[in-house]
């Protein structure tokens, strides 16, 4: 598993903001994923290098986590996979394109022999996705839960209950010990996070 960090811009309902994108790249020797292509196709090509990217996982629609999808995909054939609920996202940064294949809850997509299991987690965005393998002890978080706390919900499409729900119920009910990789910034862990879920709460009041 490697962690490219690529920087770049997020934009969303008339603002911009610069930002810095955690690329995590997901395998072995001989065949990877990519989940979240932000910013710098080439630089995750390069990562990537000779062996087999077979996903271009997007874990939702918003434009720094989906920027440089399309020209990664055309770099290395691979195909990209984006929840529907977030093609209206999508089309923002990509009009008049589609992702090649769509996410749904409890699809499992392998690589490298290792399960990659999809929890669809709206809250952030509609169709926001965490990739939990259970053999690396791992959960890709996306933008739904970071080191401290739920993901931005003061935009757009998205929603502070529905993201506190899906931390609560897909996210926090996994083991303790579950690296949480995260969408920007730090690791953590979903039994560091945990105790704050009362915090959390009190905030949507």
């Amino acid at each position: 598993m490697t962690n490219l960090v690529t920087s770049g811009t997020f934009s969303l309902d008339g603002g911009t903001w610069d930002v810095d994108n955690n690329v995590w790249i997901v395998g072995d020797a001989t065949e990877v994923i990519v989940i979240d292509a932000a910013h710098d196709a080439e630089a995750i090509a390069e990562i990537v290098g000779d062996r087999n990217l077979k996903a271009i996982v997007s874990t939702h629609g918003h434009d720094d986590h989906i920027d440089a999808a399309p020209a990664l995909a055309a770099l290395t054939g691979a195909p990209i996979l984006l929840h529907p609920a977030d093609l209206p996202l999508w089309e923002m940064t990509h009009p008049g394109t589609k992702p090649d294949g769509t996410l749904a809850d409890g699809d499992v997509l392998t690589v490298a022999g290792v399960e990659l299991l999809v929890l669809h987690t709206p809250g952030h965005a509609p169709g926001a996705v965490c990739l939990h393998a259970p053999e690396l002890g791992t959960v890709f978080s996306g933008d739904t839960l970071f080191q401290g706390g739920p993901g931005a919900t003061g935009r757009s499409f998205s929603d502070f209950p529905t993201i506190i729900t899906s931390i609560e119920s897909r996210l926090l009910t996994l083991p303790a010990d579950t690296v949480v990789r995260t969408g920007h910034g730090s690791t953590t862990t979903v039994g560091a996070e945990s105790p704050h879920l009362p915090e959390w709460l009190d905030r949507g009041h």
